[in-house]
């Protein structure tokens, strides 16, 4: 049974690392074609945050966020692949960040196709971090093994 776990949580984060491994390639002293393409839409998602909230998003290079989300994927993958909840903590973070930034279909009226395209997508990376929650919970409601050492008692006479 522990394998099958192993080799569910190896197959889970393989979107991650393929992901961040593809970013790395392509990185580049610019950023690469990540950088190009999430730009427009940080600074569309900059706009609508100060618009909504009042609140000036500080100005972030891309490549700078194209890293930390590498390092994130690299790092959460690797420790959520060994059952750790700080590994799945790690990319839930990095769903809550990325997927608003990427899938804005917020910005479209609903009967627009690219609101149904990125609903839909949202929608998918939205039950990634289900998923997600749902490994911290079950690791969390799990007890704890103890160690299975003898207490020796004392002899009464």
């Amino acid at each position: 049974m522990a394998f099958v776990a192993f080799l569910g949580r190896l197959l889970f984060v393989s979107v991650f690392v393929l992901s961040a491994y593809q970013e790395f390639n392509e990185f580049g002293a610019d950023g690469g074609p990540a950088a190009k393409n999430l730009k427009p839409k940080f600074d569309v998602f900059s706009k609508h945050v100060t618009a909504q909230t009042g609140l000036q998003v500080p100005h972030v290079d891309m490549k700078h966020l194209i890293l930390g989300a590498i390092g994130m994927k690299a790092l959460g993958s690797l420790l959520f692949v060994f059952g750790s909840s700080l590994g799945a903590s790690i990319l839930l973070l990095h769903q809550a960040i990325a997927a608003p930034i990427l899938y804005d279909f917020y910005n479209y009226d609903a009967d627009k196709k690219e609101f149904t395209q990125l609903f839909v997508k949202f929608t998918q990376e939205f039950g990634i971090a289900r998923a997600l929650l749902f490994f911290i919970g079950m690791k969390n409601s799990m007890p704890r093994r103890s160690s299975k050492k003898k207490v020796t008692k004392a002899k009464t006479n």
